[in-house]
């Protein structure tokens, strides 16, 4: 009786859950304060202000920048590299997370893959920004050559792309028929249409389900090398050259792990914001934010040795370029970035999750603020420092991000905010089927182990009971004889 009764409690215990969690995640949809159109028109306008600057780029060329025939990348291949690194947020970890079937991975995984998608779209956008004539796009698969690594690299990101938007769109198929039966009469004419042609006719059935589960493990099992081959081959384009600071073979996993590293500390940053706006304490727990954290830490102490082994090697054997390249990163111009990017972006969060003290939710982000400034100041310094080696005996070049440059860096920025911002009107951010597995599961180990708590004892009692009839019975016989 006492069974039924306890068992029954849990089914409503987890309906509640259920309940409030869908609560929670429609919230976002349902509810548009005045400070999400502030938001939404500040971001706006940067946008605007990117736009209007790149369309002086465009009527007066590259020349508005301060790019030059020495120096002929800047701040937008910056970007474009920084960018595709924050993607590896999302579908590599959410891969990552659910091939190791991570008990807490749920509540994570559905903002992660957003980011992806989001970040992919801003950064490939930036290669075209960086070209003074960016319908020129086309001839790259119209003419392109196999043999150069921009080719690979294009195509690479177009099926990272591809990959990661069915990734992001199979597991939200049951929320999506979720949004479509519980909002039909609470949202307008368009969401509902997008909801209905989304959810794919999805009723639930085992069939459905089984399906899911088959194409999410297919798409887990492709999307981790092709998201390991984006960044490699993103490298390549810059380690297959002699110039001096590029010409390493040790780029690829430079850069794949700085990919992940600085996707998981966006990923963090994005959680906390989310967190704080929509109340979201019961579903991104400290318990997330402190096992994100360790891979933070896990990943800066690998950062530490990759950069130890890049510059340790290549200083054993320095010719001239590689001591001008040295100077300008340990000394000179690029010190302040590359001693931040090495003390503070590496070094710090491996300090901070040590620490008791600041392993903390407070502790986890600024880590990851720490990751994402270091980071960025680390594309900067390989992509420009590398072209500033002089290649003939004269003086090195400078640059100097202009106005114009800074601004449509910030309309990328905003641009990204504003995709993750109008994404989150629309779709559910949290995984509300794969959430309540997880719950339900949980509270069945629970009680399982409660169970045998409960049966452990039973026993003890049984043979504690056995010993003293056992005890007495001798007792009786000794008296009789």
């Amino acid at each position: 009786m006492d069974r039924a009764r306890r068992g029954g409690g849990d089914v409503d215990t987890l309906t509640n859950w259920r309940e409030r969690l869908i609560s929670k995640t429609t919230r976002p949809t349902l509810v548009t304060t005045y400070k999400y159109w502030l938001w939404l028109g500040f971001l706006v306008v940067i946008t605007g202000n990117g736009g209007l600057q790149y369309w002086r780029q465009w009527q007066d060329g590259l020349y508005v920048t301060d790019m030059r025939d020495r120096i002929s990348w800047g701040l937008y291949i910056t970007a474009f590299v920084f960018f595709i690194g924050i993607s590896h947020a999302g579908t590599l970890i959410s891969a990552i997370l659910r091939a190791t079937k991570a008990s807490w991975r749920a509540p994570v995984t559905r903002i992660a893959e957003f980011i992806t998608v989001a970040a992919l779209l801003i950064g490939a956008s930036f290669v075209i920004l960086d070209m003074g004539r960016p319908e020129r796009i086309l001839n790259v698969y119209r003419f392109g050559r196999w043999q150069s690594p921009i080719m690979w690299d294009v195509m690479a990101i177009t099926t990272y792309l591809t990959a990661s938007t069915i990734y992001l769109f199979a597991p939200m198929i049951p929320d999506l028929a979720l949004y479509r039966d519980r909002l039909a009469d609470k949202v307008g004419a368009v969401r509902n249409f997008i909801y209905r042609t989304l959810a794919l006719d999805w009723n639930g059935s085992p069939k459905q389900h089984k399906l899911l589960g088959k194409s999410i493990t297919i798409m887990m099992l492709i999307i981790i090398p092709i998201a390991v081959s984006v960044h490699t081959v993103v490298s390549w384009i810059f380690s297959m050259t002699l110039r001096a600071g590029w010409n390493t073979s040790i780029f690829g996993v430079l850069f794949v792990a700085g990919a992940i590293f600085s996707g998981v500390a966006t990923l963090i940053i994005i959680m906390a914001i989310l967190r704080r706006i929509y109340r979201w304490e019961e579903y991104l727990t400290e318990k997330h934010f402190v096992y994100l954290g360790y891979l933070l830490a896990a990943f800066g102490a690998f950062m530490v040795y990759v950069n130890i082994n890049e510059y340790l090697t290549e200083g054993f054997n320095l010719e001239e370029a590689g001591v001008f390249a040295f100077r300008q990163l340990f000394l000179e111009d690029f010190a302040f970035m590359f001693w931040f990017y090495i003390l503070g972006g590496l070094l710090g969060p491996v300090v901070l999750m040590l620490i008791p003290k600041t392993r903390t939710i407070a502790g986890v982000v600024v880590a990851a603020i720490l990751v994402d400034v270091a980071m960025f100041f680390e594309r900067y310094f390989i992509v420009v420092t590398g072209l500033r080696v002089p290649l003939m005996p004269y003086e090195p070049a400078n640059y100097g991000p202009t106005f114009v440059e800074w601004s449509i860096f910030a309309a990328g920025l905003a641009a990204f905010c504003l995709l993750i911002t109008v994404a989150i009107k629309i779709f559910p951010m949290f995984a509300v089927w794969e959430m309540t597995e997880e719950h339900e599961a949980a509270i069945s180990g629970t009680h399982a182990g409660e169970a045998s708590v409960v049966a452990g004892a039973g026993v003890a009692e049984a043979g504690t009971s056995m010993e003293y009839s056992s005890d007495a019975g001798g007792q009786v016989e000794g008296g009789g004889s």
